[in-house]
């Protein structure tokens, strides 16, 4: 998929299309996509790309954040949907406890 076909994958949200648009004319990108079917046109366009709870963790790793479960619980507020193992499988790999 070129440029000019981005367009066409119409089940794109459009913060996902100009995420998408913008690595294509910015050289050296990493794009953070959550959604699958954004990840997806990503990967065919082979756009290096990442997602926000791996960048929670990089960014706990690297003692940028003290702690990741105030976070997810921020993301869970403003709509982000994170399933209770994949929510669990992250604060273990942050070495956080799991919550109630």
């Amino acid at each position: 998929m070129s440029f000019a076909a981005l367009p066409l994958a119409t089940d794109l949200g459009p913060g996902e299309a100009e995420v998408l648009a913008l690595a294509l004319e910015t050289k050296d990108t990493i794009v953070v996509l959550d959604d699958a079917l954004a990840r997806q046109v990503a990967e065919s366009l082979r756009l290096p790309l990442t997602g926000t709870l791996s960048l929670l963790l990089d960014a706990k790793r690297h003692s940028l954040i003290p702690a990741v479960g105030p976070l997810l619980e921020q993301l869970g507020a403003l709509g982000f949907r994170l399933a209770a193992h994949t929510r669990m499988a992250v604060l273990k790999l942050a070495g956080e406890r799991g919550g109630p």
